[in-house]
């Protein structure tokens, strides 16, 4: 399984409605159940958290959890299927994968209501990458 198999896998998910929690594309997706059916989709049950709250100052250990499902911190130029974590604002924290083509990602986007592939942005910093290992 690479990074290229789970861009593909993400991308597949464009058009998908954006639903809070949502771990099922019938019913709507977020960013972090997203990655999870990607990474099913790709062979790869991950069973992310679930429960948390849109903005939060309590943020557990992502590269504990990113590493028990098969991912590493990287600092490398970003390759397709990385993970990479935003930061839209001071309490939010916003994962997308790096899409297929270069500069462009997935994510599932609450303000347009769906899952869809856009530029990437340096409208907001990106805090934290990990990579498929």
């Amino acid at each position: 399984m690479t990074g290229l198999e789970l861009a593909n896998a993400a991308e597949a998910l464009v058009g998908t409605a954006f639903r809070l929690h949502g771990r099922d594309p019938r019913t709507g997706l977020d960013c972090i159940g997203l990655i999870d059916r990607a990474l099913s989709a790709i062979g790869r049950h991950a069973l992310f958290p679930n429960g948390y709250a849109l903005r939060t100052g309590q943020w557990p250990d992502l590269d504990k959890i990113a590493s028990s499902r098969g991912f590493a911190a990287t600092d490398q130029p970003i390759l397709p299927g990385d993970v990479l974590l935003l930061k839209p604002s001071v309490s939010q924290m916003h994962f997308v994968i790096a899409g297929s083509r270069a500069g462009t990602w997935v994510e599932a986007h609450a303000g347009l209501r769906r899952v869809v592939i856009a530029a990437i942005s340096d409208q907001f910093p990106i805090i934290r990458r990990w990579r498929l290992v």
